[in-house]
């Protein structure tokens, strides 16, 4: 069964942040809220938390997954970056976006697209998830929890445990979160491409 954690949106709580990433370290995997919706999250290097997000949104090895950054010099360590989509993205963050880029070594091979070797950043200002990133110390692996069929991501910590208390480990719930996702902006061809409108504005990614 998952555990139910509840935490203050604003002001969480340091004992319980640090049971969320102890249960990380321990290869845990999570649901918690963002500012556009619920996402999955795990620690970078535990294979068994990718292929159970894989499976659990019925995904392919084609899925770009994205890397949920603590501040943009942590996601420039990820990914790389011309001076274009550095102005860019930077003027963007934090906010509700996932940017696709192509990924340095820092990733692992089995996070990066198979073919494209490229994969998502986001950097996001809920204060929850920052005390989880900065206690973690590192990106969290993490897929928007959106289930087979449905497109848009979830937005209750309660029904989230209900449906899914056997294949998570815990359900993180702060108050209310948007359900609109993030705006995908693919920027691995040295341009701005927007594949999916979503909370952030896309007017700014468009030509």
């Amino acid at each position: 069964m998952a555990r139910f954690l509840d935490l203050h949106p604003e002001n969480p709580q340091a004992r319980t942040i640090g049971q969320i990433v102890a249960a990380l370290r321990d290869d845990a995997l999570i649901a918690y809220p963002t500012d556009s919706g619920y996402a999955l999250g795990c620690q970078l290097g535990n294979r068994e938390g990718r292929d159970r997000i894989l499976r659990l949104r019925e995904l392919d090895e084609r899925h770009d997954f994205t890397l949920m950054c603590k501040d943009f010099a942590q996601l420039g360590q990820f990914v790389k970056l011309d001076n274009a989509a550095f102005r860019a993205i930077k003027a963007a963050t934090p906010g509700p976006y996932t940017f696709i880029l192509p990924a340095t070594s820092e990733v692992p091979r089995r996070l990066m697209h198979a073919k494209k070797k490229t994969v998502g950043v986001r950097i996001t200002d809920h204060p929850v998830v920052c005390a989880i990133l900065h206690e973690l110390g590192e990106p969290m692996l993490t897929s928007t929890l959106m289930l087979p069929g449905e497109d848009t991501a979830r937005t209750q910590g309660w029904e989230i445990k209900e449906e899914l208390d056997h294949q998570i480990d815990i359900v993180v719930e702060a108050g209310e979160t948007s359900a609109e996702p993030t705006t995908v902006v693919d920027w691995s061809q040295g341009y701005p491409e927007v594949l999916r409108v979503g909370a952030g504005d896309p007017s700014r990614f468009e030509s």
